[in-house]
């Protein structure tokens, strides 16, 4: 019953949702696969490239239609996430923001004014969103952060600096936490902000060089009595920050189990048709039952992480909240990730180390995500927390 239960914010019947995943999946392959070698090469997604997926709707799949989006549910988007994530994950970012901490913040806690000027700019893409939430010193434990807001007449005064926020320089708005309340050192004293990008004493930093995921930039942004009206107080109280936060996590995690998933089916692909292919010995490599081994080990891991990465998404559908669920999920599926580009790795060889394949790259690019939305530790914690407190046990 409740894997079948249908979100009230579901706003595309499956029909259409199925006509759009099938459209996503043919730009991917015949427009995005052929751009990867050019964008690892360059570091920066064709603005024609963008352009399209404007067109196509994507910065604006998560929004409400009365806002000009399309109000896909949990499990479209997760869906779709993991069609998208077949190539570079250079091209998720381009829109992912405006989807996730980018707009839902908004979305969930905004006024109705705050809704009506910003939504609909995100969701056309007019606007490029980022979360600006981590700092130097607050990564895991965010509720340390230490950039201020002070209030000042009509205004806030914001100072301090975040650390590695993707489309930093690309994006338009950011939503800033920062702290209202030094008295309350914790996450009671968080507030979230609304901030444009022109804002004076804003500066966005040089893109960092990364192991992987280029086309995809982060930078530091910094915060010099940056004045920010008291309209863009996210919700227009106080204190309520960290639990906007919070409340975009279970879909961030979800979709970035998807991507996981999505990213190991490209891997799996690769490796199976590399297998094929190349012989030693007089045969395929594909006949040996060592290469059949890992293969397989693939195909099982993956499908798992389809499974719960499915399951919460229609929990969160179903309920609201999934936080056990969408912790799990994209704990395995980033642990999954990482196995599987090991084991296509293995079975491409010495070619697989090189850059003419693109396993090289993808191997790369699979190690980030047991980082973000929460790193494999943070998230052992999230998931043992839940099952100790579903069990009468009180777990610090």
């Amino acid at each position: 019953m409740e894997a079948q239960a249908k979100s009230a914010d579901q706003y595309v019947d499956d029909d259409s949702f199925e006509g759009m995943l099938a459209a996503t999946t043919r730009f991917v392959r015949e427009r995005l696969m052929p751009l990867e070698p050019q964008v690892e090469e360059r570091d920066e997604v064709p603005e024609e490239i963008v352009g399209a997926m404007k067109e196509m709707g994507f910065f604006g799949l998560s929004i409400a239609p009365e806002f000009g989006g399309s109000g896909l549910n949990a499990e479209q988007q997760a869906r779709f996430q993991m069609a998208l994530s077949l190539s570079s994950p250079a091209f998720r970012y381009v829109y992912s923001s405006n989807l996730g901490i980018g707009s839902r913040g908004i979305s969930l806690d905004g006024t109705d004014a705050q809704k009506a000027e910003f939504l609909p700019r995100l969701a056309s893409g007019e606007l490029v969103g980022a979360f600006a939430l981590t700092e130097p010193d607050a990564g895991s434990d965010a509720g340390s952060l230490t950039t201020r807001a002070e209030r000042r007449g009509g205004d806030y005064v914001l100072n301090g600096a975040k650390r590695f926020i993707t489309n930093a320089t690309r994006a338009d708005v950011f939503t800033v936490m920062a702290r209202t309340d030094p008295q309350s050192p914790g996450a009671s004293g968080i507030s979230a902000f609304i901030v444009d990008r022109a804002s004076a004493g804003l500066s966005v930093g040089k893109p960092e060089k990364k192991m992987g995921h280029r086309g995809s930039q982060i930078a530091d942004v910094v915060f010099d009595n940056v004045v920010v009206p008291a309209s863009r107080l996210i919700g227009a109280v106080e204190g309520k920050g960290f639990r906007t936060a919070m409340k975009t996590l279970d879909h961030g995690r979800i979709n970035i189990a998807a991507m996981g998933v999505g990213m190991a089916q490209r891997l799996l692909d690769e490796a199976v048709a590399y297998a094929g292919t190349r012989r030693q010995f007089g045969r395929a490599i594909i006949d040996f039952q060592l290469v059949q081994a890992m293969l397989a080990d693939s195909e099982a891991e993956i499908q798992a992480a389809r499974a719960m990465t499915l399951a919460a998404a229609r929990r969160i559908d179903a309920t609201g909240t999934a936080v056990k669920d969408a912790a799990a999920a994209k704990y395995f599926s980033s642990e999954m990730l990482c196995r599987v580009a090991d084991r296509a790795m293995q079975v491409f060889g010495g070619a697989g180390y090189v850059a003419d394949y693109p396993i090289e790259r993808m191997y790369r690019d699979a190690r980030l995500l047991r980082l973000y939305e929460g790193t494999s530790q943070i998230l052992q914690i999230v998931i043992a927390r839940a099952i100790g407190n579903e069990h009468g046990f009180r777990v610090a």
